[in-house]
């Protein structure tokens, strides 16, 4: 119970960290990322500005003019194998280009990621992402225009380009950063995890088990009270005549109530034996045909759904056979019988079907009676608890009979599971491992029952 507990908190705690640090580098790699393109359009835009001066030279003399290193005063800030610069008039198309990258005639004022494709004598290399900064470039209205207004003229463009290979590489190197240091934070955090983890439910384990003990302990010694009383309030019924009248109904009140709690004291006891780990082996294992025990049940609770006029059948076309102890099987299928009867109205029906899956035995006790709300099914299992309509008191029971049928089951490697509906009847399937031809126990396959 505990260990499972224990991994879950650990699982969920894990998976808390892990959304955390990748949120974390998601947001670092963003902002690494951003910064990193903010400095390229910085630095692109520098040199765009830089050459606009020589924009009516470029223009007059071309290539010429680049070819000129003492009159290119941008030279210094230029890299050629990895940026380029291009020259455009006012209507767009290209004057000349410095550079070995070639890039898409289309362009757009300010920054913008493009593909270039790498020019003679590099063409048989792959294209490659690159940033782009273009920028305007205008000369005084004055000197072209026949009015005397000062409005700018545009003159034409310039783009500053650079490969992205540098923020590629720079990025991939901050990924796998980001990814080998989270791998060792999510390791660090599931080793510290799982001590704090066994620290903050050992108290609740060593409370548990003294929990348990003590329900073994009382359980035990109230036996022998309760069958004192048990059985001095049946001598005493048994001479009526020593009797008062008036005291006839409060004997046979007492007798009930005792008649309850030593139920409700046997109930107890098994429940703690069956969860303690020291009766593990204490079980009566033996090869059973699970059809010949269902036919048993059914057969001995008939005349209780006959006094209700409910119809209970068994559906159990082939034997079917499973390792097990006999008798706490049947007190867990003979549960759930008498539940489906119990809480099927007069007229209903009760069904018990018994069928093979794969290596699972499956026996399926379905009713037509009341039903169990939506909300009430995840507890349906647990100790001492009530519906106020499916499980009242009136009907009888400790509240410990679906809880002693989930002990049961999971003690021989299996499981048990509910399907309802409020007004529509219930069904509870128990799925039991095989027994195989050797008369060993097969491995067990679980499978979730879903509404």
């Amino acid at each position: 119970m505990f260990e499972g507990l224990r991994w879950r908190l650990l699982t969920a705690q894990l998976l808390v960290m892990a959304s955390i640090l990748g949120s974390f580098s998601l947001g670092a790699y963003l902002f690494f990322s951003r910064s990193l393109y903010q400095q390229l359009d910085k630095k692109l835009q520098t040199l765009a500005q830089a050459a606009s001066p020589s924009f009516a030279a470029v223009a007059l003399s071309g290539e010429q003019y680049l070819t000129r290193v003492n009159e290119v005063p941008w030279r210094d800030i230029f890299n050629r194998d990895s940026q380029s610069l291009e020259w455009f008039d006012n209507s767009g198309d290209q004057l000349t280009h410095f550079g070995n990258l070639t890039l898409q005639p289309k362009f757009v004022v300010g920054p913008q990621t493009l593909t270039a494709y790498p020019s003679a004598p590099q063409a048989e290399q792959a294209a490659e992402p690159v940033r782009t900064f273009t920028i305007s470039v205008f000369e005084d209205g004055s000197q072209f225009a026949e009015d005397n207004n000062s409005r700018p003229v545009l003159q034409g463009y310039i783009r500053a380009s650079q490969s992205l290979q540098d923020i590629r590489s720079a990025q991939r190197q901050l990924i796998l950063g980001l990814g080998t240091g989270g791998a060792i934070a999510l390791g660090l955090i599931g080793l510290g995890g799982l001590w704090l983890t066994q620290r903050s439910l050992r108290p609740v384990e060593q409370s548990f088990n003294q929990l348990k003990q003590f329900t073994a302990d009382a359980s035990h010694e109230l036996r022998g009270p309760l069958t004192a009383i048990k059985t001095s309030i049946d001598v005493i019924q048994n001479h009526p005549e020593r009797i008062h009248p008036k005291d006839a109904k409060k004997l046979s009140a007492i007798a009930d109530a005792a008649g309850q709690m030593q139920y409700l004291t046997e109930d107890l006891l098994l429940l703690a034996r069956m969860e303690a780990p020291a009766t593990a082996g204490l079980l009566q294992r033996e090869r059973l045909c699970l059809r010949q025990l269902l036919q048993t049940l059914v057969e001995l609770l008939e005349s209780s759904a006959q006094l209700k006029n409910i119809q209970l059948t068994l559906a159990a076309p082939q034997p079917v056979h499973i390792i097990g102890d006999r008798r706490q099987l049947s007190r867990l299928y003979a549960n759930l019988i008498e539940n489906a009867i119990r809480y099927t109205l007069e007229g209903g029906q009760v069904q018990v079907s018994l069928s093979k899956k794969l290596r699972l035995a499956l026996v399926q006790v379905s009713d037509s009676g009341i039903g169990i709300a939506p909300a009430d099914i995840p507890h349906v299992f647990d100790r001492f608890w009530r519906a106020d309509k499916a499980r009242s008191r009136k009907a009888g029971g400790s509240g410990l009979g679906l809880a002693i049928c989930q002990a049961i089951a999971r003690r021989h490697g299996g499981k048990i599971s509910v399907c309802s509906r409020l007004g529509a009847g219930s069904r509870f399937r128990v799925s039991l491992p095989l027994a195989s031809s050797s008369g060993r126990k097969t491995l067990t396959h679980f499978f979730t029952f879903s509404l």
